[in-house]
């Protein structure tokens, strides 16, 4: 016999009650005041039933019938009125199950997108989106889960949180100001979670948006998708959450780096986390464990979203533009070389090759103190903006370094120097038979420059003797393991194989 559906039930979250009866659903909300929202009297929970229609229909207007009023002996009450959707349609629940879903999350995206497009934006939005608003929210979020701390949080775990949100935003003003002068701030959906989506034949229903702070539903676009992207990683469906922001990322025309999405997914792992508390403060057995899990999430995506200057250096012929290329693809960073940009200044194509002696021509000391203060400044541009920038050259001035140093420090960014080495011998004979490279030196001007190098001090060496791709795997074991910074590290090296 199949089984059948209960005619009647009741689900309870944090702030709402919901009575499933027949085809419709009856949302009554908490009398409750939980600091971020408060519910504590008739007026301010029927004037939150009304909002939440009044939103959520921009989504899902068939599910969203009204509003009714409820009378009693004590007075009354207000309840949002909808259609009962299936919850073995639940999107949390197809995930659970395995099924195919990536037709469904590329229909989502898509969806989420042209909703961004359209939502409403002004001035009074755009200002909840600034960095000081964004943090705002953190820290208002922290102060709320630190009585939680050692109770159900790892002290150590939510103190590492706060540390690196805070020092991500201290570098990314800029970031931020882009976002908002690309209309990027939307009044959005707020709360997207995979409970609150179903998979019908005729389409996605996505439902229960945050109704009761306009100022929290004001978000990047991106911020918004990323709640439901942390949530499918959660559900152990990560190449599910790729595809969504994948797909969202092209439906929408938003090239944002890499550590902007991490932050993000961070964020809305740390609201799930607070609520998980709030939830354990009233009495849900399972909200401890439930809490940890996204704390640590958290933990992971901000660890990930980390924005890093990484130094590739060495003499000619080590290979360092093989392995910088090849880190910058891996990470999905932006990538700075040395001979190109000091060809761009002197207006020469990248390709054409003008050799010259040591300390002449184009690579005398001015053009070359112009050339590393160049990649100096896109180097800072570019960290402000949330790019991690991998940068290519010879990197054997001291000065030049520290004043790299300096942008990493100014834009709270990680700097990690990766020095090249290979023998003699195979350093002369790539310089002797390379083909396609940017670079004018030649045997002559590596001896010279050999002798003309400053110590350095907290670089990482990476011997690359042989392939490609060992090299570029060695570098990026460099980059996975020095957790603290090079200058705590010492000066390990790894040998491997490595051409270029």
């Amino acid at each position: 016999m199949a089984e059948t559906k209960p005619w009647a039930a009741v689900r309870e979250t944090h702030s709402g009650v919901v009575f499933l009866v027949g085809d419709r659903a009856y949302k009554l909300k908490k009398p409750v005041d939980l600091g971020f929202l408060d519910f504590t009297t008739p007026a301010a929970r029927e004037r939150v039933c009304r909002r939440e229609v009044e939103l959520n229909r921009r989504l899902s207007p068939d599910v969203y019938l009204g509003v009714a009023e409820l009378s009693g002996p004590d007075g009354h009450d207000h309840l949002v009125v909808m259609r009962r959707m299936p919850d073995e349609r639940r999107l949390s629940t197809l995930v659970r199950r395995g099924e195919p879903l990536v037709p469904v999350v590329r229909a989502l995206a898509r969806e989420l997108a042209v909703f961004h497009a359209a939502a409403e934006r002004s001035l009074l939005i755009q200002a909840d989106g600034t960095r000081d608003a964004v943090l705002a929210r953190w820290r208002e979020s922290f102060a709320q889960v630190r009585p939680f701390h050692g109770v159900v949080l790892n002290t150590a775990v939510a103190t590492e949180i706060e540390l690196l949100v805070e020092e991500f935003m201290a570098g990314r003003e800029q970031l931020f100001v882009q976002r908002i002068a690309e209309g990027r701030i939307v009044d959005g959906h707020g709360d997207l979670i995979a409970d609150d989506v179903f998979c019908l034949d005729d389409g996605p229903r996505v439902l229960d948006c945050l109704e009761f702070d306009d100022h929290l539903r004001h978000v990047d676009g991106l911020d918004d998708v990323a709640f439901l992207a942390m949530d499918l990683d959660r559900l152990d469906a990560p190449e599910l959450a790729a595809e969504l922001l994948r797909r969202y990322a092209e439906f929408s025309g938003d090239p944002a780096p890499a550590a902007l999405r991490h932050h993000y997914l961070a964020y809305r792992a740390f609201v799930r986390a607070k609520v998980a508390c709030l939830r354990h403060a009233q009495g849900d057995p399972t909200a401890a464990e439930l809490a940890r899990e996204y704390a640590e999430q958290t933990r992971r995506h901000l660890q990930a979203g980390e924005v890093r200057v990484i130094l590739v250096g060495g003499l000619p012929g080590v290979g360092k533009s093989t392995v910088a290329g090849g880190l910058a693809d891996a990470l999905g960073a932006s990538l700075l070389q040395s001979d190109r940009v000091r060809k761009e200044l002197a207006g020469i194509g990248p390709g054409e090759h003008v050799p010259s002696g040591y300390l002449h021509g184009i690579y005398t000391p001015e053009w070359t103190d112009r050339t590393y203060d160049e990649l100096v400044r896109r180097s800072a541009e570019l960290l402000g903006l949330g790019e991690t920038v991998v940068v290519d050259a010879s990197w054997t001035s001291a000065d030049q370094r520290a004043k790299v140093a300096a942008v990493a420090a100014s834009t709270s960014s990680r700097l990690v120097a990766l020095r090249c080495t290979a023998p003699d011998a195979l350093r002369e004979h790539r310089l002797a038979t390379r083909m396609g490279s940017y670079s004018d030196a030649g045997p002559e001007i590596a001896v010279a420059m050999a002798t003309d190098c400053d110590a350095w001090p907290g670089s990482f060496a990476v011997d690359t003797a042989g392939s490609q791709e060992e090299s570029v795997a060695l570098a990026l074991a460099v980059l996975a393991g020095h957790g603290e910074g090079p200058s705590a590290r010492g000066t390990p090296t790894l040998h491997g194989t490595a051409g270029g």
